[in-house]
Parts: structure tokens; sequence; C-alpha cells
């Protein structure tokens, strides 16, 4: 029985061999009919497209010496990827391993020997085993990164940078090549066209794995000079993303993500990358770059100091320059994201809360001003962008007037501004002077000054100040000097007009009033000089206004001067030069910055560069910058850590800083309901260092801790409590 029964035992094993053999029989066969059937398609092609067929035989020899012979060899091979990739068969994974472990690992001579093939001969062979290395190179560190069924594993960081530094910087020219297309530039429709030829359907492959891999390494890049140099040669390449629509959006946002929160050269190159990518793409990412570019720059401009001024300037100038690429498109977003402006300034008229007046009186909201009045500045003429001159101009007088108090003299001097600067563009004519003439009369600035000696007050980086400093000298004198600068500048406009003695009359006699109000004598003196500047332009507009005979309302009214105006000879023209070199100076010794991209960092040409000059050091910089022993997935951050926590220290002092004299709120949303869902997307955000986040490693803000106040809240309770108790 015992025999019997280890029989019957054995038998399933043996059915089981026996089937593995039946399978591996019927395997074998299929592959050799499928080999058969693979040269009887080489000698159709032959014969259908001997132009292709010769192609092959110069460039990939090795596909079309099939035969016979090679059935065999072809049927092996396949039998030993399957025993790779077919997880049931493990032993055989390690039998394989054990025997040839170098076949997996990339060397520096394979590396050297493909960029050879390729440069002398155009090998697609070695095209194709370094576009697989290339992937594994950017997958390097991924989740199943030593999986077995990939072909190729890298084993140091010298390899790495040698297979990057070679793809990022003749992929482009290759695929070109391939493709039979110009060697640098291209437009939409080029692609469009190919996209239907024999070509693209052979070598689209190349394409995608190109753009996708180098994609997925620029998320886990962090070091600024290594991305930088990545966006930019990925920049050439650019035209190709019309075919992909999927990998499009993803560029836009990990671009948008580097240009918000990039350091060094970074924010620029950024931008480069989207602006081309509007330029040659056209509507397919225009929508997606305007409104991602907006959020970002939202997102970026919740507070301002001394050493971020120059900062939200130059992004603000990227998003102008960005919104000329297509004017008609550019005014529609436009118009949506000034009503929502207009919406909250209604909503706080309307409820008169506390709330509501912080939402307007934040750094996002007059930033956002700030922005569309310097796109209306640049494009006023232009006939798309001037229909929104009427409504900012309304928000910006509301806002001004919302609460008339001298503690926000500092956003009423800015909005005035903002005014003179649209009125300057578009050449209409807003009343200001009232606006600044209101802010002379608070009795606030005709009192004697007190509390002493204090520091001298910028009132670029402040909305509102303190009832401490509302009194001090300082901020009284840099508040009439304001008011001075931004008066002369408004009367200056209009010092060539036909009626620039009426226009001029009330301003007068009001200045004269505020002269004989105040206590102070250097105020006094100050409002006495403009006085007489206004008064030699009256003058000089008067003597040239007797020779002439039409009537005001004559069309030929409009080109009185003209002439004069454009030479700037006016008597208060002279005195507006003045008084800006003397704000500049008084700017300049108000601050230090440090920081590199300033107000007039982002002037570009609107021409497409076919050729491009860095080209000639390109390997040179990217030697130097793939020359470290980073890799995807490491955990390699070069600076030491009492570095880090001094620069956490110091950011978090500025932070309070600035929040302890503004009013830092973060609950203020620009985009409509619909867009809230597009808006986490957009996100962007620094790490405590100040290096750049990747966008999958950037980690979700942290809430301010509340147990001290918590904690200190039931102190003061429990001291309350004794102190009844003891009465």
């Amino acid at each position: 029985m015992g025999a019997k029964g280890a029989v019957k035992s054995l038998e399933p094993e043996l059915n089981d061999e026996q089937e593995e053999e039946e399978t591996g029989r019927s395997m074998t066969s299929t592959s050799r009919s499928q080999a058969r059937e693979h040269m009887k398609q080489l000698d159709r092609l032959k014969e259908k497209d001997p132009e292709f067929y010769e192609f092959l035989k110069e460039h990939d020899k090795e596909l079309l010496q099939f035969n016979d012979e090679d059935i065999d060899d072809a049927d092996t091979d396949v039998e030993d990827v399957d025993i790779q990739i077919d997880g049931e068969t493990g032993k055989h994974d390690i039998s394989e391993k054990d025997k040839k472990p170098s076949e997996h690992v990339i060397t520096s001579a394979m590396v050297d020997s493909w960029c050879n093939s390729i440069q002398e001969n155009g090998n697609l062979s070695a095209v194709r085993s370094l576009m697989r290395a290339f992937k594994t190179a950017c997958h390097y560190g991924d989740d199943g990164g030593d999986d077995p069924s990939t072909k190729f594993s890298i084993m140091s960081s010298s390899v790495f940078n040698k297979i990057m530094l070679f793809v990022l910087s003749e992929m482009d020219s290759i695929l070109r090549k391939l493709l039979k297309l110009p060697s640098s530039g291209g437009k939409k429709e080029t692609i469009i066209d190919l996209m239907s030829s024999k070509q693209w359907k052979n070598f689209n492959h190349f394409v995608k794995s190109y753009l996708g891999n180098a994609l997925h390494v620029l998320n886990q890049m962090t070091d600024t000079e290594m991305i930088s140099f990545t966006l930019r040669r990925l920049k050439y390449s650019s035209i190709f993303l019309v075919a992909f629509p999927s990998l499009l959006r993803r560029y836009i946002k990990v671009a948008l993500h580097f240009w918000g929160t990039g350091g060094g050269a970074l924010p620029v190159v950024s931008f480069l990358f989207l602006r081309d990518l509007c330029v040659r793409l056209g509507s397919d990412c225009l929508d997606e770059c305007f409104k991602g570019i907006y959020k970002a720059y939202v997102l970026n401009c919740q507070f301002i100091n001394a050493l971020k001024l120059q900062h939200i300037q130059f992004l603000g100038n990227c998003v102008i320059e960005l919104l000329g690429v297509d004017l008609p498109t550019a005014y529609q977003h436009a118009f949506v994201f000034i009503r929502q402006l207009a919406m909250i300034l209604r909503d706080a008229l309307n409820t008169k809360t506390k709330e509501a007046f912080r939402k307007v009186y934040e750094w996002k909201f007059i930033n956002c001003l700030e922005l569309w009045t310097g796109a209306l500045c640049a494009y006023g003429s232009e006939a798309d962008f001037r229909p929104l001159a009427y409504p900012l101009t309304q928000i910006i007088s509301g806002v001004a007037r919302l609460v008339p108090s001298a503690r926000y003299f500092p956003l009423r001097v800015r909005c005035a501004k903002m005014l003179n600067r649209i009125a300057a563009s578009t050449g209409t004519f807003i009343p200001v002077s009232m606006l600044l003439l209101d802010m002379l009369e608070m009795k606030e600035l005709n009192r004697p000054p007190a509390g002493g000696v204090s520091k001298a007050v910028d009132l670029r980086t402040k909305l509102k100040v303190s009832e401490t400093t509302l009194k001090t000298r300082a901020f009284q004198e840099a508040c009439v000097l304001s008011v001075i600068e931004e008066l002369a500048d408004h009367l200056a406009q209009w010092s060539y007009s036909v009626a620039f003695f009426e226009l001029s009359f009330i301003p007068l006699v009001r200045l004269r009033s505020f002269c004989k109000t105040t206590k102070v004598e250097r105020f006094r003196k100050e409002m006495r000089q403009l006085i007489r500047q206004i008064e030699a332009s009256s003058e000089f507009t008067n003597e040239r206004r007797t020779l002439i005979s039409f009537l005001p309302n004559n069309p030929a009214a409009t080109s009185f001067l003209e002439d004069v105006k454009k030479l700037g000879a006016s008597p208060l023209s002279q005195y507006v030069l003045a008084l800006r070199q003397r704000a500049q100076q008084r700017n300049a010794s108000l601050t230090e910055s440090s920081v590199l991209v300033g107000e007039h960092s982002s002037v570009f040409t609107r021409k497409i560069p076919e050729s491009d000059e860095e080209d000639v050091t390109a390997n040179e910089e990217g030697a130097s910058v793939f020359s470290s022993s980073w890799l995807p997935g490491s955990d390699s951050k070069a600076k030491p850590k009492e570095t880090k926590k001094k620069k956490k220290k110091r950011k978090m002092e500025d932070y309070k800083e600035v929040a302890g004299e503004e009013d830092v709120v973060e609950d203020l949303v620009l985009s409509s309901d619909e867009d809230a869902s597009d808006s986490d997307t957009h996100s962007v955000g620094e790490d405590d260092s100040g290096k750049t986040v990747a966008p999958k490693q950037q980690s979700e803000k942290r809430k301010p801790p509340t147990n001290k106040s918590k904690k200190s809240g039931k102190s003061r309770a429990k001291k309350s409590k004794k102190r009844k108790r003891a009465n």
C-alpha cells in the first residue's frame, strides 16, 4: 500500500513536468513561426519600400542580417527572456544572475561605444541601447528599481553623469536627424504634419521616452544648477510636446514650480522655457500657462520685506511679459482676474466687517493690483488691453478710500502711484490730486512729532503702521515727501494741457492752506517750493495759450504743446526729475538688497532665436554640473546642518518682523469655485534651507502651534480666579 501511495503521489509531479515540456515545445514552435514571419516581412519591405530598406541597411545591419540559422538562437533568447520575466520561475533567475552578473551593469566603456557609434554613423541599435540606459538612469532609486526584468542597471554616479550629459546635449539633434527636421527651431504645424508620416511612426517612441524620462528625473533633482541645465537643454525639444498633451501639462506644472521657488538663475530659465512653449505651441498651452503663472505669482507675494521686494517685481515682470505673447487671450484672463478683485472689494464695502477689510488690505490683493497696473502700462496702447483701464482705476480708487485712516497712509500712497502710472500710459485724466490732498489735511500730519528719534520708514514695504509709528518724525516726513512726489508727478502729466491753469487752481489753494496750518517748518518749505513750480508751469502754459485761436473742445487741443511735452521743458517736469532722483537715493539708503534679479531683469526679444550662442559652452557647463556624486533617489544634501539652522533662524526672524508690522492674512481666494480644485496642482514652496523642493518632494505647510497660546490663556484665567478669591 505504501508503494502504491508513493507511486500515486509521484504521478502529479510527472504530469506537471510533462505539461511544462509541452508548454516549452509550444513556445519554441511559436517563436520559430514568429521568426519565419519576420523574415517574410523583411522581404516584403524590400519590395514595397526599397528606400527605407536601404536606410535600415546603412544604419542597422543587425536587424536585416536574419536567416534560418539564427532561428534556434532566437528561440533560446526568447526562452531566456521569458525565464527572467516569469515570476514563478525564481530559480532560473538566480541561476542566470549567478552565471552572468555583468550583463546588467552599464560601464563607462559601454556608454562611450554607444556615443561613438551614434556620432560616427548614427547606429539605431546604439540609440536604442542609450535610451534604455537613459531610462534606467532617470528611474534609478525608484521603488522596483532592482527588478530583474530590467535590462540595465547603473552602479556608479560617473556613469549616470556621462549618460545624462550626452543625452541632454545630443538627443535633440539625433531626433531631428531621424525625423528629417531642421537642426533648430520649428513650428507646431510642422510636428502636426509629421505625425502622419512613416518617420514619426518609426521613431516617435524615442521622442516620448526622452521627454518622459527627463521629466521624471526633473522631479527628483534638488540642485538648482542641474535643474537649470536640464531645462535649458529640454527647451530645444519643447516643440515635440505638441504631440503629447499629457506630458505638456506636466512640464508646465514643473516649470511653474521652479519659476516660483527656484534660486539663482533657475527662475529665469524656467520662465524662458514657459515662454518658448507659449510662442511655439500657441493655443495648446496658453490658457494653462496664463492661469498657472498668475496663481503661482499670488502664492509667492503673500508678504513683502526689503529683501523680497525686487524678487516680486521680477515675478510680476515675467507675468507681464508672458501676457504679451497673445494679447486677445490675455485680455480674457485679465478680465476674469480683475473681476475677482472687484468682487472682493464689493464684499468689503457691503459687509464692512474687519475680516472683509483684511481681505482687501493684504499683500496678495495689493500685489495683484500692482501686477495688472504694470500689464496695463505695458500694453495700454493696444486696443485689446485698453478697456481694462476703467474697471482697474475704479478698484484702485475704492481701495484707497475704503478705510480713511492715517494708519493706512502707505497704502493710499501706493494706490496714488498706481493711478498715476495708468494715467500716464493711457493718456486719460484721473483725479489723483484730491486723493493726495485729503491726506495732507489729516490731523496726524499737522501735529508736532512725538516719540523721539526713530528709524527711517520705508513705505514700499508697509501697508499699515502702528499708532506709535504714526507719531514719529520719520513717518510724517516720509508721508509728506511721498505726497509731494506723487502730486507733482500727477500735475506734470497735464502741465502741457490747455486747461492746466484751471486744473491746478484747486490744488494750489489747498497747498497754500496747508502751508498756513502746518506747524512743521520743513514741510512748509517743501510745499512752497512745489507751489512755485506749479505757478511757473501755469505761466509757461498761459503764455502759449494766448497764441492759439481754437476753442478747448476743438480736437486740435489734444495736440497743444505736444512737441514741447516730448522734450519735457516745463518747470514742473524738471522739478519731477529732481524729485525722482532724490527718491531713488532715499530708497537706496533704506535697504541693501542682495537679490540678483531686479526690476529690469525681464527684457526679452519677441523673435525666436534659430541658433543659440550658448551651445558653444554647453558641454563645458554640463560637465561641471553633472560632476557630483548625486543619483536620483539619494537623499544627499551637501550643506551642513549648522548653515541650515542659521538660514532657518534668519527666515523665521524676517517672517516675525514682517508679520508683526503687517496684517498677514492667508485666506484670500482669487480663483472661482470652478478653479478651486486646480489651485492645488499649482502650489509652490521652499524648504527651510532655501533650496528648491521638487514637486513630488514638497510637503504640506505646517500649521502654527497653538499649545503655547492655550497654556498662556489657562494661566491667565487661573491668576484672575486667585485675585478674585483674594479680594
